[in-house]
């Protein structure tokens, strides 16, 4: 939805953009901290989560820094996340119900961070899977069904700009 917002000069350039974002985010950043915490061998730790990357990076980096690194990275990521989460399904409640929904939206929204600030650690977690699990099913059928529109538009834009 952020990347169809976007004014750009063609959708395929914009569509660049985001495969360039979950390759920083989920291969590099992701495949980074995983050699982080085998090389260090904190994989043996026992700990887990935050707590597991938080032990790789202490070892790995001298004094403080891999807390800070850990902790610094985690607020970015949480931030970003809820601001993401909230403009989606904000523009969803919008598209769906109208502009008048959109405060009633914004005060459940509060209340949902709230709890999920304050709740079960393993509930949240196992509340989120579930409803990116289910999020996933309607964007996989939607990408399946434009495959022919994404093609079409793939081979526009680089016929395009082989010829500039």
């Amino acid at each position: 939805m952020v990347h169809a917002a976007a004014q750009t000069d063609h959708p395929v350039r914009q569509g660049l953009y985001g495969i360039f974002e979950v390759f920083v985010d989920t291969l590099l950043i992701c495949t980074v901290t995983g050699l982080v915490i085998l090389v260090t061998d904190s994989w043996t730790s026992g700990a887990t989560g935050a707590a597991l990357s938080v032990s790789a990076f202490t070892t790995g980096l001298p004094g403080t820094w891999g807390g800070i690194v850990v902790t610094g990275g985690l607020i970015l990521f949480a931030f970003s996340t809820v601001i993401g989460w909230s403009y989606y399904g904000e523009t969803g409640v919008v598209y769906l119900f109208g502009v008048r929904a959109e405060r009633p939206y914004r005060v459940l929204w509060l209340v949902f961070i709230y709890l999920g600030a304050v709740g079960s650690l393993h509930l949240i977690w196992d509340i989120a899977d579930t409803l990116n699990g289910l999020m996933a099913l309607p964007n996989l059928v939607s990408v399946l069904f434009s495959i022919p529109v994404l093609l079409k538009l793939n081979r526009e834009f680089f016929a395009t700009s082989r010829s500039t």
